[in-house]
């Protein structure tokens, strides 16, 4: 986000966006360890790096599926990341959707507070960093966290400002809870399960998306799929083969990522992967992930028909409450929450695939 510096102020603030209008300098709770400060130099561009995999999904319930799964499967197990296009979310739903994001942020800072919360288990919450609670270093990011399936339980508890918040975000959470769906069809058949495999082990399922106005240093998601919309300013980072790759943005797709529960799900043959969002020193830069997840007493563990004696289970059976709780407390660290999970010590049992 960009920093607009005036006068100091000793007025505390809640929210970064408001903070930073009244500070000369970064406040000292924000300054990084250089260990931890990311290196630009050593940062790839996408112009330079095989690019992140854009798979379209035109074809996927057509006589291409085939292609299309494979290709899904591919980009699981080889880098965690990949890009889609044709995914059926219309043009219009996404751009109202930035818009609002960034007219969200633009309101008066009474208006925007009164969604102000600092206890992660609320369903709906506007804050700062990512646990105010546990972190000694904050992050230079504000975000509104909203719970959205089921739609009707939630969508009261939004925002009412901008006028159009709540019809337009969950129309734009229908359509992208519907393009998860034919995904994780298509995911199931890349590992040789029935289609509807991963659709019956999340329970009741769990939706929930986040506007962030932000940058956030490495971590990987606990869910089990990410599809992330971002403007047009780059910032998304994504670690590849030890070394950091920028992602560009690409008009009118989405980024899909494979997060913890998918992880386990596939044995560890479809990988979660280290990814951050760097702090553009010219532009505010918006991203608006959907987190898709099971549902609190969901029971996550290998799928049995990948387990055998060449690939023994490599997690133990856990709720998702259990998983996710323990990762909130723990924060971001680059030490993934799954290695607590594991049914022997750590072993690089992605390369037996």
């Amino acid at each position: 986000m960009v920093v607009t510096i005036t006068a100091s102020s000793s007025t505390t603030k809640l929210l970064l966006t408001d903070m930073v209008l009244g500070v000369d300098h970064v406040p000292s709770n924000y300054i990084r360890p250089p260990s931890d400060r990311p290196n630009l130099k050593d940062v790839q561009p996408s112009s330079h790096a095989v690019p992140i995999p854009l798979i379209d999904l035109k074809g996927l319930h057509g006589p291409g599926s085939y292609d299309v799964v494979k290709q899904i499967g591919e980009a699981c197990q080889n880098e965690g990341f990949f890009q889609i296009k044709n995914h059926g979310v219309s043009d219009t739903t996404i751009s109202n959707i930035l818009r609002l994001a960034r007219d969200f942020f633009k309101l008066p800072e009474s208006e925007r507070l009164k969604s102000y919360s600092d206890n992660p288990s609320k369903t709906v919450s506007l804050s700062t960093s990512f646990n105010v609670k546990t972190e000694k270093v904050a992050n230079w990011r504000d975000f509104l966290r909203l719970h959205c399936y089921p739609l009707e339980d939630y969508v009261h508890e939004w925002p009412s400002n901008p006028p159009s918040f709540r019809e337009d975000v969950a129309e734009y959470c229908t359509s992208v809870r519907e393009l998860i769906l034919r995904l994780l069809e298509a995911i199931s058949e890349s590992l040789g399960l029935e289609k509807n495999y991963i659709n019956g082990v999340l329970s009741k399922h769990g939706q929930h998306m986040a506007m962030n106005y932000y940058g956030l240093p490495g971590h990987t998601d606990p869910n089990l799929i990410t599809v992330l919309l971002k403007d047009d300013v780059p910032g998304l980072q994504v670690l590849r083969n030890g070394k950091w790759v920028a992602v560009n943005p690409i008009p009118n797709t989405f980024i899909i990522n494979i997060g913890d529960q998918m992880q386990v799900i596939s044995n560890d043959r479809y990988k979660s992967v280290l990814h951050r969002a760097v702090v553009n020193y010219c532009k505010d830069r918006i991203s608006i992930p959907t987190f898709y997840c099971p549902s609190p007493d969901a029971v996550i563990g290998p799928a049995p028909e990948l387990i055998n004696d060449d690939h023994p289970a490599v997690y133990k059976n856990f709720t998702y409450e259990d998983y996710y709780k323990q990762f909130w407390n723990r924060g971001l660290t680059t030490e993934c929450c799954l290695d607590t999970f594991r049914a022997s010590p750590i072993r690089d049992s992605r390369t037996l695939y």
